[in-house]
């Protein structure tokens, strides 16, 4: 036999407000079997329901989360309900199993209590933010080998601080509280609103992804629809390929000449060499081993980058000059296989403002090139510039001279829509090359020649 239900009073909001925080709902019989249940959790209150329903030779309770209790803000017959508004939802879902019959099965509705308190009190929006950006720090620290912050942590500034998205609970997330805040980001640069839209959908993602089992079923289809990339306004270029960051070879050649003059051991320049032999992106040319130099075939093997699902772990193979292997002989003699190829001298502090070399160790970020490019972009009299712009430069040297766009994209390990999307205005103009190579003079053609074309035909 069931135990009774020990019914409580909810009607009335003053006596719910009495009742204690606790992680099972209190319950209010409707019909037999049939209940609509208010859970009191430590920060906000929530209306269930439950009904029992055959499951083999025994019964079972389906329990579905209604909507929020309306003990401090007023019911708006949607996220927020009332006793009657909650009432009434109940005896609707009720209706819903009824009509289901045998069929019904405990679905992605159906929770634990224990897991709906740890929902209820804790899933947020910033406990959401806070996780992504551990999670990021995290595999920063094991890639560079120290701890770092990544710059996920740019959400921290934008959602949690800019806006009043950081307390909303994510089951009453909506479409309408993520367009809001995408309307925010108007005045930021396209580039980097669509970067920081992207982390905050991977954060929510990821939420949902460990989370599935208490948050809305439907919570996957409001992020996706929620945070749309924004049109960029005409006039905007999004495509960050700037005029001024695409170089001829003559000034990549002066860059590294310059380069070489001004670092005396040659680790600086070797990379600004080789991200301009590959048009490789900095990390994976900080990951590349001395294995990958294989001077009998003029070749480097570049390791693929670390982003995206699924992708191949091959290297990619770049066809290199006799000069770049040459730059690159000091550091493969009498070394390892699997030694990193690209190292730099580490310093210690010995004194205040008195550095001297430790050792020799791999190159971890970016920014560790920073000051030496500023000092070599100065002297050629290019103040902006950035070491992207090698990358970009390899790209367009690779369409400008014919090569198909495929085998483009697949020597800098990007696609095909990309190349397209970026650089499509260098695509155009070696296709108007190509065309014009193809024009023949057809009206300019001297009196003698015709006179030839003449008697060669014959009589008729």
């Amino acid at each position: 036999m069931s135990r009774q239900v020990q019914e409580a009073n909810l009607q009335v909001r003053a006596a719910r407000q009495r009742l204690r925080a606790r992680a099972e709902p209190y319950w209010r019989a409707l019909e037999e079997g049939r209940h609509l249940g208010y859970f009191k959790g430590l920060k906000r209150s929530r209306w269930v329901a439950r009904m029992r329903v055959p499951s083999g030779d025994e019964l079972v309770y389906l329990t579905y989360r209604l909507a929020l209790c309306d003990d401090s803000e007023e019911a708006d017959g949607d996220r927020i309900l009332n006793w009657s508004q909650a009432k009434q939802k109940a005896e609707h879902w009720f209706a819903s199993q009824l009509r289901a019959g045998s069929k019904t099965r405990i679905g992605p509705q159906t929770i634990k209590l224990e897991e709906a308190a740890t929902a209820l009190n804790e899933l947020t929006v910033k406990e959401a933010v806070d996780a992504y950006v551990t999670m990021r720090d995290a595999r920063d620290k094991a890639r560079i080998g120290r701890a770092v912050k990544s710059d996920a942590h740019r959400l921290k500034l934008h959602v949690l601080e800019g806006s009043e998205l950081g307390h909303l609970p994510l089951d009453s997330l909506s479409e309408d509280n993520l367009r809001a805040w995408t309307d925010g980001l108007a005045d930021m640069k396209a580039s980097t609103r669509k970067r920081l839209v992207n982390d905050f959908k991977a954060a929510l993602n990821d939420t949902y992804r460990r989370h599935r089992k208490v948050l809305p079923p439907d919570f996957a289809i409001i992020i996706r629809h929620g945070l749309v990339a924004q049109s960029v306004p005409e006039g905007e270029a999004d495509s960050g390929v700037r005029e001024n960051q695409i170089l001829t070879d003559q000034q990549v050649a002066r860059l590294i000449a310059t380069s070489m003059s001004l670092d005396p051991d040659g680790d600086a320049a070797r990379v600004i060499i080789l991200l301009a032999a590959t048009g490789a992106r900095f990390s994976q040319l900080r990951r590349m081993q001395v294995r990958d130099v294989q001077c009998d075939q003029s070749r480097l093997m570049a390791p693929p980058p670390r982003k995206g699902k699924g992708k191949t772990v091959s290297r990619i193979r770049v066809q290199v000059g006799a000069d770049v292997l040459a730059a690159l002989e000091p550091i493969l003699v009498s070394r390892p296989a699997s030694a990193t190829l690209l190292e730099r001298w580490r310093h210690k502090q010995t004194a205040p403002a008195t550095w001297v070399r430790a050792d020799r160790g791999a190159w971890q970020t970016a920014s560790e090139l920073t000051r030496f490019w500023k000092k070599v972009a100065d002297q050629e009299n290019l103040p902006n510039l950035v070491p992207y712009a090698l990358r970009h430069s390899s790209i367009v040297r690779g369409i400008r001279v014919g090569l198909p766009i495929r085998l483009v994209a697949a020597l800098h390990d990007t696609s095909v829509a990309m190349i397209e999307r970026h650089y499509s205005r260098w695509i155009t103009e070696g296709l108007d090359d190509l065309a014009a190579k193809a024009v023949v003079p057809l009206i300019t053609m001297t009196d003698a020649a015709v006179s030839d074309s003449e008697a060669d035909s014959g009589p008729d």
